[in-house]
């Protein structure tokens, strides 16, 4: 494992973890605010194989179970993008939460990353509290990026989040 916290494991991701990525990425309510489809099963076996030769997947693993992804990408100056992607049943639980913290305490220690911001649709409320309790902070509000999933001529808005290794350092 790249990490543990009290209950979770974060490693990279496997081809083998295909049906568990399957749970995640063919519910359409959990994908609703990806910058993707939802997927088939049948694609996620390909996407599980991507996932393992990437280093910006990370699968959350609870016992043996892949209960959620994060993305975590280098922005160049040592400044990284986060997201997250979590299985609807586990969801509420604290997981996310737990696993992003984690994920934000081992970049800023290990891999001294910066600097790291989130790009959250202004309708992800789950999403925009979770951000926020993790102690991030607001930079800027994107209007009209990407347009909406159910009606593409409504275009969505954006907030973008970030948080200082320094800022971190002392949540």
């Amino acid at each position: 494992a790249l990490f543990t916290t009290e209950r979770l494991s974060v490693r990279k991701f496997r081809a083998e973890d295909f049906e568990d990525l399957a749970e995640i990425l063919t519910d359409k309510e959990v994908t609703y605010f990806e910058p993707y489809e939802t997927f088939t099963k049948e694609a996620c076996v390909q996407e599980a194989i991507n996932f393992s030769k990437s280093d910006e997947f990370f699968a959350v693993v609870l016992g043996d179970k892949v209960i959620g992804k994060i993305y975590f990408s280098d922005r160049d100056f040592g400044s990284y993008e986060i997201g997250y992607t979590f299985h609807g049943k586990y969801q509420g639980k604290g997981y996310a939460y737990e696993s992003v913290k984690g994920m934000m305490a081992y970049a800023f220690k290990e891999l001294g990353v910066r600097r790291i911001i989130a790009e959250v649709n202004t309708r992800n409320e789950k999403s925009v509290r979770l951000i926020e309790r993790l102690g991030m902070r607001k930079e800027a509000e994107h209007k009209e990026i990407f347009p909406r999933k159910d009606d593409a001529n409504v275009y969505e808005d954006f907030l973008v989040y970030a948080i200082l290794k320094k800022e971190f350092e002392q949540c």
